[in-house]
């Protein structure tokens, strides 16, 4: 009979891995290799997600890592934009593609019936090879040749078989506009590897995601039918509280569930939030509060960890020289946990409103 892992003891776990549980003295890549994809739709996310997690974490250091073309941003896991070290975007790309393709057909199909994919994308990626483009400049290109076609058709069919990363500026903090595209293969001077396998992707998972069920793994990815695959790795073998069968790595941490856990301001669109089914969702967050953190317009909005577990939402409200941060909480916290959230706030508006002559912490 599997070993029972108790909610606690998959949060602990799982924070443990996601570099929750104490802040970690890893440079940003090396962190980012280890987080497999971090959540990048908006640019300034992934600094305030690494912020949280390392000890020694700065802007330039990922604006750098941008810069030096060592991590990317582009689409991938769930078809959505993620931060990943270059070589994980050169094997991850291909594992992907089945999911790329399978939700081009299912939003683009029919604007696509007769169209040759592989003629529209070989069209793309010479556009975005010459220089790159943002998606309103690649749709006009293609509908030169597509006429008859959308453009917002010809470019998710380009997006979804090429594998176009956003250049820089996009992602260096404090810069907007537009984000430009290329190839990855252009942009890193290497071709996608195909040699990687499905296995070598669901440890990598598991090693920073913790304890999990197929159906994590699928939800994380966006792929299916990972269930052979995952029967096939030798992995150890647990059980929630509620039955469902979790698979992890024989030799993974799994920390006690009483050992204390900081207070944390996670992200927007978090991974932590984003990555398991709805059978075991509730290692960080309970149902009851889905609906205040993910909006009806694909906004999930960024979150505050009390002891492990989403408690509230937070946001920086500026203006004239002043920012601060405001905390909504779900429940009531104790004195201490209140303290804790004002001391780490106070750190959190260092970080992103530094520029800010006054910072406060206020409970709304």
């Amino acid at each position: 009979m599997p070993e029972v892992l108790s909610r606690r003891a998959l949060n602990r776990a799982t924070l443990d891995r996601q570099l929750l549980l104490t802040r970690a003295g890893l440079p940003a890549l090396e962190a980012i290799r280890h987080l497999y994809g971090i959540q990048a739709q908006a640019p300034n996310p992934p600094y305030v997600g690494l912020w949280t997690r390392l000890a020694d974490f700065g802007h330039e250091e990922l604006a750098g890592l941008l810069r030096e073309r060592r991590v990317v941003r582009l689409v991938l896991m769930r078809s959505t934009i993620h931060l990943v070290a270059a070589e994980d975007c050169l094997t991850l790309r291909p594992l992907l593609r089945p999911m790329l393709e399978r939700g081009l057909r299912g939003a683009h199909g029919r604007g696509l019936a007769g169209v040759d994919l592989e003629e529209l994308a070989a069209a793309g990626r010479a556009l975005v090879e010459e220089r790159p483009l943002t998606f309103g400049e690649l749709g006009r290109a293609l509908l030169e040749r597509w006429p008859e076609r959308g453009a917002a058709d010809l470019v998710n069919g380009v997006r979804n078989t090429v594998a176009l990363v956003q250049v820089p500026p996009r992602g260096v903090w404090g810069v907007g506009g537009q984000p430009a595209h290329t190839s990855a293969e252009a942009w890193l001077g290497r071709p996608l590897d195909g040699r990687a396998r499905l296995p070598e992707m669901i440890r990598r998972y598991l090693a920073a995601y913790g304890p999990a069920t197929v159906m994590d793994v699928q939800r994380w990815s966006g792929l299916t039918r990972l269930g052979e695959v995952v029967r096939g790795m030798g992995l150890r073998s647990f059980v929630t509280e509620g039955g469902a069968r979790l698979v992890d790595l024989p030799d993974a941490s799994r920390p006690d569930p009483e050992v204390p856990a900081p207070v944390r301001y996670l992200s927007e669109f978090d991974n932590m939030l984003l990555s398991f089914g709805e059978r075991t969702r509730g290692r960080i967050m309970a149902d009851e509060y889905r609906g205040r953190v993910f909006t009806v317009n694909g906004i999930i909005r960024a979150t505050v960890l009390v002891d492990g577990f989403v408690r509230g939402l937070w946001r920086v409200v500026s203006g004239r020289g002043e920012a601060v941060l405001e905390v909504e909480l779900f429940e009531p916290v104790g004195a201490r946990e209140w303290e804790a959230l004002e001391a780490e706030g106070m750190r959190l508006l260092g970080f992103v409103a530094a520029s800010a002559g006054v910072h406060g912490v206020r409970l709304v």
